[in-house]
């Protein structure tokens, strides 16, 4: 086939992303600032900004990996539906590379020795516990640091590299570089399922040491997946309303994104189901401990909202044909979802530091604020220099004229 028969306008987003990217600069630049600014009148010698700075930038971070995982399918599955949304989802998951720039400061901590965030990171303290001292040798600060490297190193390469022959396939008159994509689709798929895993392992189960689950890497997953359907529709929603893609994306198309976020939310029910579920017919008390402490004072009302919110309401309201179809509705849940998700990394790391109830203060939100400023500017430079639609793809056409059953 011959991309060059079937082709859409070069859409871009120009100058009008100039200001926006401007807006995104300034409020992650103050929101850092403001974050730091009230972590040193607290006292704790910046333990409650670890924490929420490892919150906000993991839920950036798991919009990419999400869209990393939906591009590398799409060219697995040979999938024709998706070619007119599947560049933003290949911007947000080149992205990455700005989440890997924010996790950062973390890495820096857990090498300087500091232990505020990971206990284990305390030698002195690790040596006197027989469970740390025999997992010294993988929790270490050298090696930890080595294996994030490893795995954001790995998003950032399978990313740019999907990006760039994406975007090489606009200007060729054949269809090499889609070709290229799907014969490589599978390893860069068992990359991914294991940098995942593994890298949730390391950057938030290891905030609670002697605690493990082997599902805990499929459950940031779901979550991630979740994050990333939901911005999309977002972002989709945000530029159409200013004019851009109106006649490229259409309710067909949100329809199918609507029914992969429902499809999420069922599947993250089931995992945070079944991950509760072994660990309470067990009762072992080296696993209970961990559900135990989010249980405890106010956490128990944060862990029904996630009950409800995050499985129970959406699942019900996003069921209908109609709900996915509605854009107003879908728009809704869409946004529901974000705030869900970044509910849930919360419960994942602040009952360590708040072991009897939650609270959200200003420098959890500046933290938000400054890591989402700072991943928003990243996101628009990188969307500038492209087209949003891959205007010489070889199933342009079928997604163009795509209908549901």
């Amino acid at each position: 086939m011959n991309p060059q028969q079937h082709t859409t306008p070069d859409v871009r987003l120009g100058d009008r992303a100039r200001g926006w990217s401007t807006v995104a600069l300034v409020a992650g630049l103050v929101g850092v600032a403001a974050a730091f600014f009230l972590s040193t009148s607290r006292g704790d010698h910046g333990s409650r900004l670890q924490h929420a700075w490892l919150v906000s930038a993991m839920f950036f971070v798991s919009i990419s990996v999400g869209a990393l995982f939906f591009v590398v399918v799409q060219h697995l599955t040979r999938a024709g539906w998706s070619v007119v949304v599947r560049r933003v989802a290949e911007l947000l998951a080149a992205n990455v590379a700005i989440g890997a720039l924010l996790l950062v400061p973390i890495l820096i901590q857990v090498l300087r020795g500091d232990a505020s965030l990971y206990p284990w990171v305390d030698h002195d303290a690790a040596a006197h516990d027989p469970l740390l001292a025999k997992k010294a040798v993988v929790l270490n600060g050298a090696f930890f640091a080595a294996r994030c490297v490893v795995y954001l190193g790995t998003w950032i390469l399978l990313s740019r590299w999907l990006l760039r022959r994406s975007v090489e396939q606009d200007g060729a008159r054949d269809a090499a570089p889609t070709l290229a994509l799907e014969r490589r689709a599978a390893p860069a798929m068992i990359a991914f399922a294991l940098t995942t895993c593994l890298a949730a392992f390391d950057l938030l189960m290891t905030l609670s040491p002697k605690w493990y689950s082997t599902i805990f890497g499929v459950y940031f997953f779901a979550g991630s997946v979740i994050s990333f359907f939901a911005t999309t529709i977002l972002v989709l929603r945000f530029l159409q309303a200013r004019g851009i893609l109106r006649g490229t994306v259409g309710v067909e198309h949100y329809h199918d994104l609507g029914k992969f976020l429902f499809a999420f939310v069922f599947f993250w029910g089931y995992i945070a189901f079944s991950q509760f579920m072994l660990i309470w017919y067990a009762d072992l008390p080296e696993e209970t401990f961990w559900y135990r402490d989010r249980l405890a004072g106010t956490w128990t009302q944060v862990s029904y909202v996630l009950l409800f919110g995050h499985f129970v309401l959406p699942f019900a309201g996003l069921l209908s044909r109609h709900a996915k179809r509605n854009l107003g509705v879908l728009t809704f849940w869409a946004a529901w979802m974000l705030v869900m998700h970044a509910l849930d990394l919360y419960w994942l790391v602040f009952p360590k530091i708040q072991p009897f109830g939650a609270s959200i203060t200003a420098l959890d939100v500046a933290a938000f604020v400054g890591a989402g400023g700072l991943w928003a500017f990243g996101l628009l430079r990188t969307a500038t220099r492209h087209s949003l639609v891959p205007i010489h793809d070889p199933r342009l056409h079928e997604s163009m004229a795509f209908e549901n059953l």
